[in-house]
């Protein structure tokens, strides 16, 4: 770890964007790198064992790279499958995960209805069967596997565009009914599903409360920062993005640089 190097950002796409933009205004003065590994995108559609094996390789690439002072892992997928074999291969390295946030919505339910909204790897997780163990036990907590949603997202970022039908499809089976309740919370356990936040509540049978965690994450990340001295004076344009695919396409640019990276292959 080199305490004035870089937070690095690792995410199967652009959804980690969303917590470096609530990152950004808690630690301005920090330097960023964001890792897309959009070649493995859907991290959903891997084999377990292989996807552990693919991250734990990448990141030692990675922090030989770019020598960070801080690791965040906002993909829910990633960081309840493989966060724990991360801090065991590279011990020096602060790691950040992130967890779908069943606690909180069990706090704040109402109705005692609550659905989580994730993508298929994260739904069928043990750490997420333990989460609602350990803090949900009194709520009936419905788990929703999408299989496109996290796609659409990445479609919308990249491009600007989605059907609002789509988007609809996937989140119909977070509404249920019961005995007169009603889903009063729907967590949105993946990193790229706050983007389409506006479209959910437009499309949603009735309103709910959408929990997102992104800034949740930053927070954490803030108070591990804060005992890390800060970066020597950098130049302009020093935060850069990297998508390991090497599809380094026009609207990707835009978009990275709209969130103040230079894109890499």
């Amino acid at each position: 770890m080199n305490p004035k190097g870089p937070i690095l950002f690792f995410d199967s796409g652009v959804g980690g964007l969303s917590v470096v933009k609530e990152a950004r205004i808690l630690m301005p003065d920090r330097a960023y790198v964001y890792v897309a590994d959009d070649a493995a995108f859907p991290y959903g559609d891997w084999q377990e064992d292989a996807l552990r094996a693919r991250l734990i390789a990448l990141f030692g690439e990675l922090i030989e790279r770019f020598a960070p002072s801080m690791i965040v892992i906002p993909c829910n997928t990633a960081s309840t499958l493989v966060i724990s074999d991360l801090r065991e291969a590279y011990p020096e390295e602060t790691f950040v995960g992130t967890v779908p946030a069943i606690k909180p919505a069990a706090e704040r339910t109402r109705s005692g209805l609550v659905s989580v909204l994730a993508t298929p790897g994260t739904v069928r997780r043990q750490y997420t069967f333990d989460l609602i163990r350990d803090y949900a036990s009194r709520c009936e907590v419905n788990l929703v596997g999408s299989e496109h949603l996290a796609r659409l997202a990445e479609q919308y970022m990249r491009e600007g565009h989605v059907e609002e039908a789509d988007v609809a499809r996937e989140i119909v089976p977070c509404f249920q009914e019961q005995d007169g309740r009603r889903t009063d919370i729907v967590v949105l356990a993946c990193t790229h599903y706050p983007f389409l936040v506006n479209r959910m509540r437009k499309m949603a049978p009735w309103p709910v409360d959408w929990i997102d965690t992104s800034e949740a994450i930053a927070r954490r990340a803030l108070l591990l920062a804060s005992a890390l001295p800060l970066p020597d004076a950098q130049p302009q344009g020093r935060d850069v993005a990297i998508v390991t695919s090497g599809n380094v396409t026009k609207p990707l640019a835009r978009l990275m640089t709209g969130f103040g990276f230079a894109l890499q292959a």
